[in-house]
Order: structure tokens, then C-alpha cells, then sequence
């Protein structure tokens, strides 16, 4: 504030400078890095580039609209998070620029213009006379400083002689190597970034591929050059075979990113421990390159790369290469019960009927469980278990309740597949091939579920006495068959039927409430089951339930019976003993028979034979900007190191002659530093013993 003829006049400083103080100050970088923290962990905790559809299913349309105009889907190449970087290096450089001149003219200077009345007011002084002269002295106290490890300068004034020493002073440098590491590694980050594709796609009119087929033949607007500064795809290559491109994942679609190598995958090993986690996977591979045709034949594993030309190849993951299937399906709809064969592969699809394509994507050979977990079944509506009465659970029992036994067991290959109809609309399963004991029982597994997101829920299918699923699908075609039906009807009532009485009258009697409950449980069209039965249940007078209940079954299962005679009959085979195993076997075809009807599907696929083919997956990356980061960390590593460890202390000695004592000289010492320590007093009471010594 100035004051002319009387007027206060206020200045203020151009909103440039303001602007450049306040971005290189210490409080702006600070701001800019919690900003920049906070953004990692966003860009940790959500994954990133994910498939659209994937966003959606986990946030719902409105909030994954709202996600994606933040840019949260890809967070490190979003343009707030580039305007952070940029800030930040742009905060960190003002700095530099401001203070690192200062530094060095600090560190070169001498600071030679101390006066002997300043030296008076240290708090860390000595004072001593020497019998020697004053150059002596002065020579005599720079030698011990030097001893000591002190650069000394002397400066010779009319009325005394200056040594001005100093050590430490690449103390300063750690502040210079700390800041610019900050920016050195941002800009090594920015070549390895997004950044460059993203331009690719805003100048060059690059888009990704959102469709299927083969690579060779995608249109050149989805492909990236070999010329691309930096990509980081993935590539599978099954045994065998090879791969020249590589999958850049994008949100909506992928971009394929040409290599100047070619990858062969002679063979791929794979090692497990007990638990069916992977303990070891490794690659045979073939490297060429186009330019020159050089081969490299290496073995990628995990974290052991293969650096070749500028790439760097990870062991990534496995996955399936197309594992040849062969698979017998039998029919869910309907009276039929004949079986028909299957081929398929994965990843490829089969048509199934004219409503109907499978898409085969998965396959294990082998499935290590703990037998701890309970397997469950496919779901029922909630309606079942609130509207039976205790008596009739007691009855049917629970297809999703029981331990499995306590220990881990390879329970044999499954394969998984999608069966979508006309509409697009698709269920996944999963099948096993072998039966699993469970509650005591041999199962087979057969999982679905609608959604990726949802686990699986198991339908199962108790195995007959041949281990196989035959004898169930006899009876489950044998339920939608009306004739059958009554048939086992007929049987039920001769046999259930009292021999005294009005045995024809009685005997009709039980023979229609036999086939009404079949009728019942069998759905005639409708949804059956247990969730018909519990329709039928909820008519009855609510005092009444238990004990219609506790008839109804007791019907139901003596019809189930007879109608399981009546089926293996039909195909000219003997009845089964009526003994307790076989008693326990149609008490589980009858759980699976009620979830049949949610299984949602017109065909169970049993996998019989397999060829299987393993596939590596590799990332390739070109990351220019390594090596800049590198460098940018050796220099914080020396940065911290410097401030840390590097001590920076300053020592004047002003010597005079002692005019009491002739021919003598007198020395006041001072000595400073920023950071005091328990090391610099112990330093400081070293030297006030050591430079008045006598020499």
C-alpha cells in the first residue's frame, strides 16, 4: 500500500503471478495428489474397460449412466484424471523452475559476508587462542577441517581471515531428484497411457469391433498398426497354433492390435495343487520375427516374460482352445425318451432344433470341490415351502438340504453351455458327467441359472442301477404320458384297494384319486410338482391340510411307483425290487421330478467322450515409458535418500591476531544446520576438542 498527496492506492499483483505462486506452492501439489489418490483407488476397486454390458448388469441403466459421463469405466486415460496429471506435473515443474536456481547458487555459494559480530549471536560457538600466527592458524584449522571432511574456502579481510566451510550440501539436490522424480514419472506414464489410442480413435477414425469372426478378417478401421507407440492385448492361442494380433478391450467392442511377431504355442503345461488351484502354468513357445525372421524359442511363465524386439510377452492365464465334446442328450418335454447324440466345441455354437442354438463355453476335465459345501437345487417357487404343511416336507424332503462329505475330491469333467432361443434370450448349465455321492445318494449335477452374475443352482438326477440317468427319463417322459398314467393308475388301485367290502367301488375310487394326483403332479401343461400340489392344498380347509397332505402323498408316491413299473414295462424291461434302496431312489427321481419343471430347458445334454485342448493367454505389451519410469524412480530413490541421509552444516572460523598476546592469534568458530540432530551436536563437540589442539 503506497500513499500519494494524501490518496491511498491499493496494488495487487497480476493474476498471472497469483496464478503461478499459488500452483508451484507445497498446498496446490498436496491437493493434486490426494485428488490423484483418491482417483487409484476408484480405478482399484471398479474394474476398468470392462464390457458394457457387464457395467450394467452390476450398476443398473441409470446409475451406469452416471458412472460413464464420470468416466469411471476407465479412469486413468478419463479426461479429469489427465487434467489432474497435468496439474500436478505442471504444479511440480513451477517449482522446480522457482526454487532449484536458488538451490544451486545456495549450494555453490560460500556465504563468505559473514561478520565477525553475526558469528557472536550462534548458538553453537567456541572461542580459543593458538601461540601461532594468524596464517598459521588459518592453515592449521582449514586442514582440520578438511580432515573432517569440510570443503574450505579462506577469505582474507584488513582486520582478520574468514574460512568458510561446508558439507552436505547435496542435501539440496534431494529436493531437486524428489521433485523432478514426480515429473519424470508422469511423463513416462503418459507414453505407456491410453492416450495414444485414444487419439488413434478421435483423429484416425479407429473404432472397435463389436461383432464376431475371424481376426484376419475384420476391416482395417478396427485394427491398430504395428507402428502403435503402446498397447498393452491379450491373445489366445491354443496348442498348436498361432497368433500375429492381439485384443485391446474396449468398452464397447475391442480393437485388434497388429503384431510384428508371430507367437507359436507348441505346448502348454499345467501343474495343480490338491485343491484344483493352478500351481504351475507354462508356454512352449515360438517367437518370429517378420522383419528379419529371426526365432526365439522360449518357455513364458508366470512372472518370468519374454522380452523380444522392443515386446514384452506375459504368461497371463489359460483357458479352453476348443476341446472337442461329445455329448447324449434326452428329452425334457414331452413322452419321448429316446436319446440322440451331440457334438460340440468350445467356443464355437451348435443349432438345436429350429428354436433353439447352443453355445458351448466351457469346459474342465477336472472339478476339485470341497465336499463341505452344500450343492443345491434348482430354486422352487417360495410358495412351496410356505404353503406345505411340515407333514408334506417330511414326505418329499428337500433336494437342496444336506452335507456333502468332508474332504476335497475331483469329481470329474463338466462342460458348460448356453442354450438361447429365437429371441435372444439364453439360460446357462452346467453339467457333470460323473454321479456324486451326496447325502448318501448318487447324483448327477445338472446346474443352471439366468443370469452370469447368479451362482448355479442344481437340478438332481439320481443315477439307476445301470450309474446312468435312463431310468428317470423313462419316468419323467412316463408322467407326460396320460395313457401311461392311467395305467399306472389301474395299478395302484388293485393294489392299494381293501379285499372286503365293495371292493369295485373302492377299487375305482383310489384309482381316480391316483390319477388325479399324477395329473396334479405331472402339470397337464401347467407348472407340476410340488408347487401344484401346494396349489391344490391351499383349496382345502386350513385344519384339514395336514392330514390331506399326509394321503395325498402317501398316494402320489404309491402312483409314482406303479407308474415307474408301467414305464420299464413299456420298453420291455422287468419291474424293480420293492426295497428300501429302491425306495430311496424314487423319493429323489420324485424331488427331481418337481424341479424338472424350473429347469428350463427341452433337453438334458450328459457329456460321454472329450477331446480335450488347452489354450495359453498372453499379454503383449509395448510400454515405451518403462524405462522413463525407471529413471524417474532411481531418482526418488536418490531424492529421499539425499534429504534423508545427506546432512547439510556450514562452519565459519574468524581468525585474528591476539593483541594481548604478541605473536599470538585468537579463532571464534560458529557452525549451523537445517535439521538439528543428536549426530550434529556430537560432530560439534568433536570439533571444539579437535581445532585448538596445539599442533
Amino acid at each position: 500500500m503506497t500513499s500519494t498527496t494524501g490518496i491511498q492506492i491499493k496494488t495487487r499483483r497480476p493474476i498471472i503471478g497469483e496464478t503461478i505462486e499459488l500452483m508451484s506452492s507445497m498446498r496446490f501439489a498436496i491437493a493434486m495428489l490426494a485428488m490423484i489418490a483418491i482417483a487409484a483407488v476408484i480405478g482399484t476397486v471398479m474394474k476398468q474397460s470392462e464390457a458394457t454390458s457387464n457395467y450394467i448388469n452390476q450398476f443398473g441403466p441409470f446409475w451406469f449412466e452416471v458412472f460413464d459421463k464420470a468416466g469411471l469405466y476407465a479412469v486413468y486415460s478419463s479426461w479429469w484424471f489427465m487434467l489432474l496429471m497435468t496439474l500436478l506435473v505442471s504444479s511440480t515443474s513451477l517449482c522446480i523452475a522457482r526454487n532449484a536456481p536458488k538451490m544451486v547458487r545456495d549450494m555453490r555459494s560460500w556465504r563468505e559476508n559473514v561478520r565477525e559480530q553475526s558469528l557472536l549471536n550462534f548458538p553453537h560457538r567456541m572461542h580459543w587462542r593458538a601461540p601461532l600466527a594468524r596464517a598459521a592458524l588459518a592453515q592449521q584449522t582449514a586442514a582440520r577441517l578438511a580432515d573432517n571432511g569440510y570443503r574450505v574456502k579462506i577469505v582474507e579481510r584488513d582486520n582478520g581471515t574468514l574460512l568458510a566451510a561446508k558439507q552436505g550440501g547435496a542435501n539440496k539436490f534431494g529436493y531437486i531428484f524428489a521433485h523432478a522424480s514426480i515429473v519424470v514419472i508422469c511423463v513416462g506414464a503418459l507414453f505407456d497411457s491410453d492416450l495414444p489410442i485414444r487419439f488413434q480413435e478421435w483423429v484416425l477414425g479407429k473404432t472397435p469391433f463389436a461383432g464376431s469372426g475371424l481376426i484376419a478378417e475384420v476391416p482395417a478401421k478396427h485394427r491398430l498398426s504395428t507402428a502403435n507407440p503402446t498397447f498393452r492385448g491379450n491373445t489366445l492361442i491354443p496348442e498348436g497354433s498361432n497368433s500375429s494380433s492381439a485384443l485391446l478391450q474396449r468398452p464397447d467392442g475391442v480393437l485388434i492390435q497388429d503384431l510384428p511377431i508371430t507367437i507359436n504355442l507348441k505346448k502348454f503345461t499345467i501343474d495343480f495343487y490338491s485343491t484344483g488351484m493352478p500351481k504351475l502354468f507354462a508356454s512352449d513357445v515360438e517367437v518370429v520375427d517378420h522383419a528379419s525372421g529371426e526365432k526365439v524359442n522360449a518357455v513364458i511363465e508366470v512372472n518370468k516374460p519374454l522380452i523380444f524386439k522392443g515386446l514384452a510377452i506375459y504368461q497371463s492365464s489359460f483357458e479352453d482352445g476348443g476341446s472337442k465334446l461329445k455329448l447324449k442328450g434326452y428329452p425334457m418335454l414331452g413322452t419321448g425318451t429316446q436319446s440322440f447324440e451331440l457334438d460340440g466345441e468350445v467356443g464355437g455354437t451348435t443349432p438345436f432344433s429350429d428354436a433353439y442354438t447352443i453355445e458351448w463355453s466351457g469346459f474342465r476335465p477336472f472339478n476339485v470341490e470341497n465336499m463341505n459345501n452344500d450343492a443345491r437345487a434348482v430354486k422352487q417357487d417360495k410358495s412351496l415351502r410356505e404353503a406345505l404343511s411340515a407333514s408334506l416336507d417330511k414326505h418329499t424332503g428337500s433336494a437342496g438340504r444336506g452335507s456333502l462329505s468332508n474332504e476335497l475330491k475331483n469329481v470329474g469333467p463338466s462342460v458348460q453351455y448356453k442354450l438361447r432361443d429365437k429371441t435372444g434370450q439364453a439360460r446357462e448349465y452346467q453339467n457333470y458327467m460323473q454321479p456324486m455321492t451326496l447325502d448318501g445318494a448318487s447324483v448327477f449335477l445338472a446346474g443352471v441359472r439366468a443370469n452370469p452374475s447368479d451362482p448355479f443352482s442344481y437340478l438332481r438326477i439320481p443315477a439307476d442301477d445301470e450309474h446312468s440317468v435312463r431310468d428317470w427319463m423313462r419316468l419323467r417322459a412316463a408322467l407326460a404320458d396320460p395313457a401311461l398314467r392311467a395305467a399306472a393308475a389301474k395299478r395302484y388301485g388293485e393294489r392299494a384297494a381293501p379285499q372286503t367290502g365293495d371292493v369295485a367301488a373302492v377299487r375305482s375310487q383310489i384309482e381316480a384319486s391316483s390319477e388325479k394326483s399324477l395329473g396334479l403332479f405331472a402339470g397337464d401343461g401347467k407348472v407340476g410338482g410340488f408347487v401344484s400340489i401346494s396349489q391344490f392344498l391351499e383349496k382345502v380347509p386350513v385344519e384339514g391340510q395336514e392330514k390331506t397332505a399326509e394321503v395325498f402323498m402317501k398316494i402320489l408316491n404309491g402312483s409314482l411307483w406303479e407308474l415307474w413299473q408301467v414305464a420299464r414295462a413299456k420298453d420291455g424291461l422287468a419291474p424293480v425290487t420293492a426295497d428300501e434302496a429302491h425306495g430311496r431312489y424314487l423319493l429323489l427321481a420324485t424331488n427331481a421330478l418337481s424341479d424338472a419343471f424350473f429347469y428350463g430347458a427341452p433337453v438334458y445334454l450328459q457329456l460321454d467322450e472329450f477331446v480335450e485342448v488347452k489354450a495359453s493367454v498372453f499379454q503383449v505389451t509395448r510400454s515405451p515409458g518403462k524405462n522413463i519410469v525407471y529413471f524417474g524412480c532411481a531418482l526418488l530413490v536418490l531424492g529421499v535418500f539425499s534429504m534423508f541421509y545427506i546432512r547439510e552444516r556450514r562452519l565459519w572460523v574468524w581468525i585474528k591476531d591476539d593483541v594481548e598476546h604478541s605473536g599470538g592469534a585468537e579463532a571464534l568458530m560458529a557452525m549451523s544446520t537445517q535439521r538439528k540432530t543428536l549426530d550434529f551436536e556430537r560432530e560439534f563437540v568433536t570439533l571444539k576438542e579437535k581445532l585448538p589442539q596445539s599442533a
